[in-house]
């Protein structure tokens, strides 16, 4: 009789194969779009069966939705909510640079999920407003300090930023020549002098 394997081994063997799919269904999304891409598409290139895969997902949205959750991890990893602006705004190019195929995943998603029907419209939208509002923040608080001027809207200047940062990754992803890092250096440097509040 043969002996039942430890719990903790079957545990990580279930991680393991949970993590092959979302890279294989990163892989594919990017590649084929949400529409093109089949449950049995991404299972069979996991090597797994289509129950096996619903076993971790039961549901394509679920899966779409912890592809998602896989990306807002990975901005969050070495990002500082509160931080300084610019600062946080030049780590983007490492966070880009460091998965591009987690940048790929979340612009086709994105774009295709634009309409308000899409399965996960209400989820970009809410991310969109998040990170709308997280820089907005950023922006009041410099405000409140002193260090930036007081007749900007933080809104406004917030939504140009967002547009930017979403921007740079569609050209990047078209064009991996552009260098990345002057960029978005040239973009904070003018974003800085823009925001310094004038001095008395």
């Amino acid at each position: 009789m043969t002996a039942p394997r430890p719990y903790a081994s079957l545990l990580a063997k279930g991680e393991d194969r949970r993590q092959r799919i979302l890279a294989v269904s990163q892989r594919l999304l990017t590649r084929n779009g949400w529409r093109g891409t089949t449950l049995a598409q991404i299972a069979g290139e996991a090597g797994v069966t289509s129950a096996g895969l619903l076993h971790h997902f039961s549901s394509k949205e679920q899966l779409l939705h912890a592809v998602l959750d896989a990306r807002d991890a990975e901005d969050l990893e070495d990002a500082d909510i509160g931080g300084d602006l610019i600062v946080e705004i030049r780590k983007v190019v490492t966070r880009m640079e460091r998965s591009p195929e987690l940048v790929g995943t979340f612009v086709v998603l994105l774009v295709e999920n634009l309409m308000p029907e899409a399965p996960l419209h209400d989820r970009m939208l809410d991310r969109w407003r998040t990170a709308v509002e997280l820089v907005t923040g950023a922006i009041r608080r410099g405000q409140d300090s002193g260090r930036y001027r007081r007749d900007i809207d933080p809104r406004m200047r917030a939504v140009e930023i967002v547009a930017f940062l979403n921007g740079m990754e569609i050209s990047w992803l078209l064009d991996r020549s552009i260098p990345l890092a002057e960029v978005f250096n040239g973009y904070t440097e003018s974003l800085a002098r823009d925001l310094a509040a004038k001095e008395m």
